[in-house]
């Protein structure tokens, strides 16, 4: 992993990817030089930890010029030399030049690397040529392969980095061309789809693969039936990973190669059982009396006490939320702290998990509880594995002994369709690997909602059949007095009807304006009664190619509110389109 990714001084750096898992580190020039420790302590420092330096970089602006800067190149060149053997480092990385006196010479430039090359052989040291996509004249891999080529020296190789090659629409199908030892190094990173100039793209936008849009794993095992066999080391220059934590990032930076390298047929983890569905919803609440009137209002009932915790089963159809009184909510009120899926081998998502190197969550369980392992989420979101109705596994429901029913008739509602959990602001591209790699979700592409304070960013991940539907969104930027606030969806086959009945029980469901009904009528030509209907009821409505959606939402209670969705043929959305009206009418309701 390269230094420049992570936030903070350079020996806090080293200890994070260390701590992490890592087997080696590229040292950016950058952390050197503002650090304080000498050459000889970073290679002390790496070697205690357990670390290979194997790349120092970048050096810049070297082939290609007129001959009185090649000379002073060089110096620089053999200073260089002499700090990577304090260093202990073999291999420097060389960018194509960005120079605005460079030439549009391959012959110059294959010369110049070569005389390089041979500078750096007196000193044990190899070469690594890489092609920045913003390069004055060398920009794309396979020009910069055919100036090495030219070069033809045994210390002088290139430098794949599959930013600079994706970024460009290279096809990496030619790496095949290039032979196996002669690629000495294999930098990566992944980046959201955006159209913005390619270097600031670059600077500010990379993600660790995985995350954003590009088939970084397809450029990999082509590089690996090329023949090469040297480090996966992933170089990622992002805003938000150079202010979060150090020791977050670099276990979501090794949890995208321990992926990455599944995917590439490297290695073989434990496959995911992929869930079939949501076993519970758990809420946290130190006052659960509002939590119960909702409930009751929604057509849940309560069913159970957990038999050694302060845990009340609510449900109806196959729909289930857990309160709990134990956890507590803070001072915002209630909030979600557990989610619990169906899972066809429970042990089998307890192994995957940790070799995603997800935290195993201690529990307190009493003698006679059934077996239930969690991991944490990256926002300490627990995640249960669970087998709710398997004859030849306990079920987490004989934990719930039966007490008189709390609540009203069902109003319709048969399960939980997804569940919207707010991510702090710098974890959530962690939060949606996680997601992925964990329970063998897809992940859609991100979307902004537009809120009446600026964009939200939102991405969700899902099963193959949607019966596992999770929603990410950001959390309010740092420092903002708003406890974000998360959201429980809820399905139905007639939502009309369900409406009906919670608003009849007094459940509070979230106006729209009418101004929202005049548009829609304007997109949907909608029969004027169904409109009418929709606009009484607070209903949203969406529908795409596959299907319709009908949607509406309750008050928000503590940093909870519930969603009741109705699917209609086969959209598999979450109605993105309505969710700037929505966001808009919870803030004004909050304002009075």
């Amino acid at each position: 992993m390269a230094t420049v990714s992570l936030s903070g001084l350079l020996s806090e750096k080293l200890t994070a990817i260390a701590t992490a898992g890592f087997d080696g580190v590229e040292i950016f020039e950058n952390d050197l030089l503002a650090g304080t420790l000498s050459p000889e302590e970073i290679r002390l420092r790496c070697a205690d930890l357990g670390l290979r330096i194997e790349l120092y970089q970048p050096f810049r602006d070297f082939e290609a010029v007129p001959a009185e800067r090649l000379a002073r190149n060089l110096r620089r060149a053999e200073r260089k030399f002499d700090l990577m053997e304090r260093l202990g480092a073999d291999l420097l990385l060389v960018c194509s030049s960005v120079d605005p006196d460079a030439v549009d010479d391959d012959a110059l430039a294959a010369a110049h690397l070569r005389l390089l090359a041979e500078r750096a052989d007196a000193h044990g040291i190899r070469i690594a040529y890489e092609a920045l996509a913003w390069g004055r004249h060398i920009h794309t891999y396979d020009h910069a392969w055919r100036v090495v080529e030219q070069a033809d020296h045994p210390a002088l190789g290139t430098c794949l980095d599959s930013f600079h090659i994706l970024s460009r629409g290279s096809d990496p199908a030619g790496i095949a061309d290039i032979p196996g030892e002669k690629i000495f190094f294999l930098q990566l990173a992944d980046a959201p789809l955006m159209a913005m100039d390619v270097l600031r793209w670059s600077r500010h936008h990379r993600c660790f693969p995985g995350q954003g849009g590009l088939d970084v794993a397809g450029l990999v095992a082509t590089a690996v039936r090329a023949g090469y066999r040297g480090p996966l080391s992933l170089e990622v220059f992002n805003d938000v990973f150079r202010q979060a934590g150090a020791a977050s990032t670099a276990v979501d930076a090794l949890r995208s190669l321990l992926l990455l390298e599944e995917q590439v047929g490297l290695t073989s983890p434990p496959a995911p059982a992929v869930p079939s569905g949501f076993a519970f919803a758990e809420l946290a609440a130190t006052d659960t009396e509002p939590l119960r009137g909702m409930l009751g209002a929604l057509g849940f009932s309560r069913t159970g006490r957990h038999t050694s915790k302060p845990v009340e089963l609510w449900q109806q159809g196959d729909a289930r939320i857990l309160l709990n009184t134990g956890a507590g909510g803070g001072r915002q009120g209630p909030k979600p702290v557990a989610v619990g899926v169906e899972t066809p081998d429970p042990a089998r998502s307890v192994r995957r998990a940790e070799a995603m190197l997800a935290p195993v969550v201690p529990r307190r369980r009493a003698p006679g509880d059934a077996p239930l392992d969690a991991v944490a989420a990256p926002d300490a979101t627990e995640l249960f594995f669970c087998r709710t109705d398997a004859t030849d596994h306990p079920s987490w429901t004989d934990d719930f002994t039966g007490v008189p029913t709390g609540g009203g008739a069902s109003a319709g509602i048969s399960r939980i369709d997804h569940i919207a959990l707010t991510q702090p602001w710098h974890q959530f591209d962690e939060a949606s690997l996680f997601w992925t790699s964990v329970l063998g979700l897809a992940a859609d592409d991100s979307v902004d909602l537009a809120d009446p304070y600026g964009l939200r960013r939102s991405r969700a991940v899902a099963g193959p059949d949607g019966g596992v539907r999770i929603v990410l969104n950001v959390a309010p930027a740092p420092g903002a007095d708003t406890a974000p606030v998360q959201h429980i969806a809820l399905a139905t086959d007639d939502l009309l009807a369900t409406a009906r009945r919670i608003r009849e029980r007094g459940a509070s469901l979230l106006p729209i304006p009418a101004n929202y009904y005049d548009d829609l009528d304007a997109r949907h030509a909608l029969e004027p009664h169904t409109l009418a209907a929709y606009a009484e009821l607070g209903i949203l409505y969406d529908r795409d190619a596959q299907g319709e959606f009908l949607h509406c939402y309750t008050a928000t209670v503590g940093q909870v509110f519930f969603e009741i969705v109705q699917r209609i043929g086969g959209y598999q959305g979450y109605g993105a389109l309505n969710a700037p009206v929505r966001l808009a009418a919870q803030l004004a309701r909050t304002h009075g």
